[in-house]
C-alpha cells in the first residue's frame, strides 16, 4: 500500500511540473503573439522597455531623457534655424553684452550687467540650477504669481523685469526667439507633461526657526568671499569695466538682481546656495548643510537691492503667495520680517 501511495505522490508531482512548464510556454507564446500583432499593425513595442533615461526609438537610440544629469547637448544644426539657436545661447551667457547698459550691439532691455547664467548655469544646462531643459516641454504653465496660465514667454520676461531688473522683450523680437530657440534645442529629447530628474532646486529641510544672519555672514566670510568678494559686489571680467560683465556676480547692491526676484525669496536662494554653492556643490556631494545654506541665504538678502515696481499687483490670489515673499500684501497677518527671514512654520 505505502508503494502504491508513494507512486501516487510522483506521478501528482510530475503532473503538476508538466502543468506548469505549460503555463510558462502558453505566457511566453501570448508574448510573442502580442509583439509580432504589434509590429505587423505598426503599434510602438517599446513600451515594453521604458526606463528612467526614456525609451528608445527603431534605431535602438535612448529617447526621452528623464534626468538632466545624464544630459548632452546635441549639435546645433546649420542655417537659419542654427543661427537662432547659436544667438540664443550667447544671449544666455553674456546677456549684459548683447542686452545691458551701454551696450553696443543693440537696444537695452537688462537693468544691470548679470547674465542669464549668472544663476541657470552652465548655459542653463546644470541639474538643479533652474536648468532651461524640458522647458518647452512643460510651459504654459499655471504661475501663482501672475494669476492665471503663463507662457515660456512670459517666463522669461518676468526674469527681465526681476533677475535682470530691466524690462520686457516684445514677443517678436529677433532676442525673444533666439532665446526661445535654444531653449527649444536644450529641450528636443525631453517627454512632454512631466517633470524630469534635476529640474528646478533641491530639496531643502527647512530649520523651524528664524534665520541666524550672524551666522550667516561667518558662512559668507568662509565660502563665498574668495568668488563674490567681502563687499559681495562680485568680480568682474576687466577693471573698471562693467559693460565685460561678471567671472562672479554680486549678490547684492544696485547691480544686483531686485527684490521681486526668485533669489530675493530666502527658501528659493537657499536651495539655490544648497545645490550649487560654493562653485563644485551637487545635489550628490554638497558642500554647505541646510542650516547653513538657510542663514547664508538670508544674510545675503538682508542687503539692499533694487525695488521692483508694481510687486503688490504679484500674486492675485494672496492664498498662493510663498511664505518667504519678503514684501506685502499677505493673506495673513504674520509680521512682514518674519515672511522674509522665518520661522516659516505658518
Amino acid at each position: 500500500m505505502e508503494n502504491i501511495n508513494q507512486n501516487n505522490q510522483n506521478v501528482y508531482k510530475e503532473v503538476k511540473q508538466i502543468a506548469f512548464q505549460t503555463r510558462i510556454v502558453a505566457f511566453v507564446f501570448v508574448i510573442i503573439l502580442i509583439l509580432i500583432l504589434a509590429q505587423v499593425l505598426g503599434v510602438n513595442t517599446h513600451i515594453f522597455a521604458g526606463h528612467l533615461d526614456g525609451q528608445k526609438d527603431s534605431t535602438g537610440q535612448t529617447q526621452g531623457l528623464m534626468d538632466i544629469s545624464q544630459f548632452k547637448m546635441a549639435a546645433i544644426p546649420d542655417g537659419a534655424e542654427g543661427e537662432m539657436i547659436s544667438y540664443g545661447e550667447k544671449l544666455i551667457r553674456e546677456t549684459y553684452k548683447y542686452l545691458g547698459p551701454g551696450n553696443k550691439l543693440g537696444e537695452v532691455y537688462a537693468g544691470n550687467h548679470l547674465a542669464c547664467g549668472s544663476c541657470h548655469l552652465d548655459g542653463g544646462t546644470k541639474a538643479y540650477a533652474a536648468p532651461y531643459i524640458g522647458l518647452t516641454a512643460l510651459f504654459p504653465i499655471y504661475s501663482g504669481r501672475e494669476g492665471r496660465v503663463a507662457s515660456l514667454e512670459e517666463r522669461i520676461n518676468g526674469c527681465f523685469e526681476r533677475s535682470m531688473n530691466g524690462k520686457k522683450l516684445p514677443l517678436d523680437s529677433k532676442e525673444m526667439i533666439a532665446i526661445l530657440s535654444y531653449m527649444k534645442h536644450l529641450s528636443k529629447d525631453v517627454p512632454v507633461g512631466p517633470r524630469i530628474e534635476g529640474q528646478g532646486f533641491v530639496k531643502l529641510t527647512v530649520p523651524d526657526r528664524k534665520a541666524d544672519l550672524a551666522h550667516g555672514e561667518q558662512v559668507f566670510k568662509a565660502q563665498c568671499i574668495s568668488c563674490h568678494q567681502a563687499d559681495g559686489q562680485g568680480l568682474v571680467k576687466t577693471a573698471g569695466n562693467l559693460e565685460d560683465g561678471y567671472v562672479y556676480p554680486p549678490l547684492w547692491g544696485d547691480d544686483s538682481f531686485n527684490d521681486g526676484a526668485g533669489m530675493a525669496r530666502m527658501l528659493t536662494a537657499a536651495k539655490f546656495i544648497k545645490g550649487n554653492m560654493p562653485l563644485g556643490a551637487s545635489l550628490e556631494n554638497p558642500i554647505l548643510t541646510d542650516e547653513e545654506a538657510f542663514d547664508v541665504a538670508a544674510y545675503i538678502n538682508s542687503f539692499q537691492r533694487p525695488s521692483k515696481a508694481n510687486k503688490e499687483l504679484d500674486y492675485p490670489d494672496l492664498s498662493k503667495k510663498p511664505k518667504d515673499s519678503a514684501y506685502p500684501p499677505y493673506a495673513d497677518n504674520i509680521p512682514q520680517e518674519q515672511h522674509k527671514y522665518g520661522p516659516f512654520n505658518f
